[in-house]
């Protein structure tokens, strides 16, 4: 396995030695033999050895590099440390060889996508975009592990782990619908990014889209297919979330989620077919990846649902639940959601129990998108855009029957 990984990284850098000419630098044949000198080493003396061993290459790479610079140009370090990690991971064949063997496929792709990575961070990305991956790391690597996982507060009804999690997922997910938007283009047009900014907030797409076809009559099925293929991306988000906080909810509310779902994207299609026929208008391909005050208002409402249905379920039973959710659904339906299913988690309501309270939150928040629709997209868009809204919380709550 050693081997294989030294002849696998080294062949990737003797093409690229070739193609440069520089007949110095390290080939085929010097990473076969460090990976195998990282495995006799790690076979023979251990980890002292495998130092040594990683030390001496290290001493070598240092002065080829030292010898082969130039002063009017920059020679790189990608060759010298691939070296040295080829050492390391001959070292690592002889313990765990699957991940030795995956780690060199991983290392050799990142030495092949040379010219294709530097495109895609130089030219492809924009500095917003670098900024957003930047907070999106930051938020999980760094504000995720610090916060502590257990319940705490009035009623402990709080966990901050648990609602910073959500908090990445919607960065998460509305970065992954930026990047849709991005490689599709504006071919797809409106439905595209009314699916992909659905993620973000399905009564604000709608909104979006209304004002679009106000402006616009000639994209107005594009515009309808984005309002109503949004819809499809809060249940495809709600069955997301929970599924990160509770699976036996999600299993409850599987039959209302699938058949929400299936008439949406029914509905939807009709007009994104028509929508597809149509030029849709040109945008700036660019921008924010996501909304960070989005995703952490997000959050403060998650928190202040989850306290008011501890305290109504405390003092009220479930008929406390259920009033709470529908109340805090004209805002969002997927933080009454999450909510409730964290009280499932917590041993706190049944799941079954739960049914009733999300989809409460569901059909408030249709009520929302409704308003929406109905002020900003004129008559045309509302007619088109209300019955789709109509057939899909019908059959969530159809799918809540046929479970009974």
């Amino acid at each position: 396995m050693a081997l294989g990984v030294g002849l696998l990284i080294g062949a990737e850098r003797e093409r690229r030695k070739l193609e440069r000419g520089a007949a110095t630098a390290a080939g085929i044949r010097t990473f076969a033999i460090a990976a195998l000198a990282g495995a006799l080493s790690r076979h023979l003396g251990g980890a002292v050895m495998v130092a040594v061993a990683t030390a001496a290459v290290g001493v070598f790479v240092a002065l080829g590099y030292w010898r082969t610079r130039k002063a009017d140009e920059d020679p790189g370090l990608t060759t010298e440390i691939a070296l040295v990690v080829t050492v390391l991971l001959g070292a690592l064949a002889i313990s765990e060889p699957g991940l030795a063997a995956a780690a060199g496929v991983a290392v050799a792709i990142i030495l092949a996508g040379r010219t294709q990575i530097h495109h895609f961070v130089g030219s492809v990305l924009t500095e917003r975009e670098v900024r957003a991956g930047l907070l999106l790391a930051a938020a999980t690597l760094i504000v995720l592990p610090l916060l502590p996982d257990r319940p705490m507060g009035p009623f402990e009804a709080l966990n901050p782990h648990a609602i910073w999690l959500l908090v990445v997922l919607v960065l998460a997910i509305g970065a992954a619908g930026h990047a849709a938007v991005r490689a599709l283009g504006v071919r797809f047009g409106l439905p595209v990014t009314g699916l992909a900014s659905g993620f973000v907030s399905s009564a604000a797409t709608i909104g979006a889209m209304g004002a679009r076809a106000a402006k616009a009559p000639a994209v107005l099925a594009a515009a309808v297919a984005g309002a109503v293929l949004s819809t499809v991306a809060t249940v495809v988000q709600m069955t997301a979330v929970l599924a990160a906080v509770s699976v036996p909810t999600l299993q409850a509310m599987a039959g209302p989620l699938l058949l929400a779902g299936a008439a949406a994207a029914l509905y939807g299609v009709i007009f994104t077919v028509a929508g597809l026929r149509q030029k849709a208008e040109e945008g700036k391909r660019s921008g924010e990846a996501f909304s960070l005050l989005t995703a952490l208002a997000f959050g403060a409402t998650l928190a202040a649902v989850m306290l008011a249905s501890a305290a109504l379920r405390a003092w009220f039973g479930e008929a406390g639940s259920i009033a709470a959710a529908a109340l805090a659904g004209f805002a969002d339906t997927h933080a009454a959601a999450i909510s409730v299913a964290t009280q499932v988690a917590s041993g706190h309501m049944e799941p079954a129990q739960a049914v009733l309270p999300i989809l409460a939150a569901f059909t408030t928040n249709s009520i929302t998108k409704l308003v929406v629709a109905a002020t900003t997209g004129g008559r045309a868009f509302a007619l088109r855009v209300i019955p789709g809204l109509i057939l899909v919380t019908v059959a969530a709550w159809a799918g809540a029957l046929l479970a009974f």
